[in-house]
């Protein structure tokens, strides 16, 4: 068995500078493309992952991760973090958020029966929360 690929660091940064993609990394150092992106993230050169944790606080099913409001409310958290989605993506989650808070309604997630449609709380709207926050977002950006 042969001696595994090393990725030099110096090498990676210089290369990543250049604009040379993922694949073209691959290529260049005999190594997959998941060993790239771990060297990258390692070298601190990976893009940080966004956290939609607060505009999508359940643990959804995997069946449910992919639905309209889960993509709305992640594509609205993009925005309220200044790197909104493309702009087809972005207004039909604010058309989405803002015929909710209009019609006094926010959702509910059930592992079991995915999002649902529910009155909003008195003391606030989720939905309504994260609207607010891409709002801001978009002003910001």
């Amino acid at each position: 068995m042969g001696r595994k690929a090393t990725i030099d660091r110096e090498e990676l940064a210089r290369l990543v500078a250049q604009g040379m993609s993922v694949q073209e990394l691959a290529a260049h150092f005999g190594v997959s493309e998941s060993g790239v992106l771990q060297a990258k993230r390692a070298a601190g050169l990976a893009k940080p992952l966004m956290d939609h944790s607060a505009a999508v606080p359940w643990k959804l099913a995997r069946a449910h991760a992919q639905s309209g409001p889960a993509t709305n409310l992640r594509n609205l958290s993009a925005a309220a973090q200044g790197k909104p989605p493309a702009a087809e993506r972005l207004n039909t989650a604010l058309r989405w958020a803002q015929r909710l808070v209009d019609a006094g309604l926010d959702v509910r997630y059930d592992a079991g029966e995915g999002f649902s449609e529910v009155p909003a709380a008195p003391s606030g709207s989720h939905v309504a929360a994260v609207l607010a926050a891409a709002r801001k977002g978009l002003k910001t950006s």
